[in-house]
């Protein structure tokens, strides 16, 4: 009888054990036994683990011995830290940790001294370690969506970095250390604070994408004109009054441009002075040639 009675308890529990919540990738993988290197896939360039989605307040231990793993994802979970253990993954090519509930980020990030790609955007980062310029084959960096107002003067050491990510943030001025990143092709700043664009910006001498909508410029830098790469320039929803006469020496801007996605000039919802805004109507080509003709009579 109590045999009997053992067993109906048994059942129930693995019942119960099955109607419980889902248990994550990973621990259901320890639980059954199995090495955490089961859990790396190795694909053509990377050895990877993702951990996207797994409700995760902290990371486990376990992680940190994977120093094969290149590509990890931890996105979209409610990490609060990054333990200094992460400086012991040094073949990291690339870390994705959006979407988290970080404050900071550990000094020993400039351990990983193979990381290209590092997003850290949708967090709550008020600063940047300054070690992070330590990863000099760091190419492409997302901090968008956090509450970060300045940068460390040591980021002038990412000369690899190409694609900058810092929209909506707290920046009243473009950071002095960005426009001593020469290879820059991609630099987005929009919803920001910022009031006006250096003079300095016509070091990017490889910049195509320059993205500054939703902020509070007031005008465009003449030296601007002078980044002939460009292929893309947003300023909508700016405080934009008057255009400088030498905009039409960017000839990279093909078109006035109205859908977020298409490349040329975008400055809709701007209060332009008269007759601008009649002039912009008419296109690209006619904004130039009024642009053009008004820098000959003056």
């Amino acid at each position: 009888m109590g045999t009997e009675h053992s067993k109906n308890e048994e059942q129930k529990s693995m019942v119960f054990l099955r109607k419980g919540p889902k248990l994550p990738a990973w621990e259901d993988a320890l639980l059954a036994g199995r090495e955490p290197k089961s859990l790396l896939k190795r694909g053509l360039r990377y050895v990877s683990l993702s951990l996207i989605m797994k409700g995760m307040t902290s990371t486990p231990d376990f992680l940190w011995g994977l120093h094969e793993v290149q590509k990890l994802n931890l996105s979209r979970n409610q990490l609060v830290v990054i333990p200094p253990s992460l400086g012991k993954l040094d073949r990291l090519v690339v870390l994705n940790l959006g979407g988290n509930c970080l404050k900071c980020l550990p000094k020993e990030i400039g351990l990983l001294r193979n990381l290209k790609v590092l997003f850290v955007n949708m967090n709550c980062l008020k600063e940047v370690p300054a070690e992070l310029s330590l990863c000099r084959k760091l190419e492409v960096l997302s901090l968008s969506h956090n509450c970060i107002s300045q940068l460390p003067l040591s980021f002038t050491d990412l000369t690899s970095l190409r694609k900058l990510n810092l929209s909506n943030n707290r920046f009243v001025q473009i950071p002095l250390c960005i426009f001593a990143l020469r290879s820059l092709d991609f630099l987005h700043l929009g919803s920001n604070k910022l009031e006006n664009i250096a003079e300095s910006i016509q070091y990017l001498v490889n910049l195509q994408i320059f993205i500054v909508e939703n902020n509070n410029i007031r005008s465009l830098p003449r030296s601007l004109c002078y980044v002939s790469t460009l292929e893309l320039l947003n300023v909508d929803y700016n405080a934009i009054q008057t255009l400088p006469d030498e905009l039409y020496l960017l000839r990279g801007l093909r078109r006035i441009a109205w859908n977020p996605m298409d490349k040329g000039l975008h400055i809709a919802h701007n209060p332009l002075s008269r007759p601008l805004p009649e002039v912009v109507e008419g296109g690209l080509d006619v904004l130039f040639n009024y642009l053009r003709d008004k820098k000959e009579h003056n």
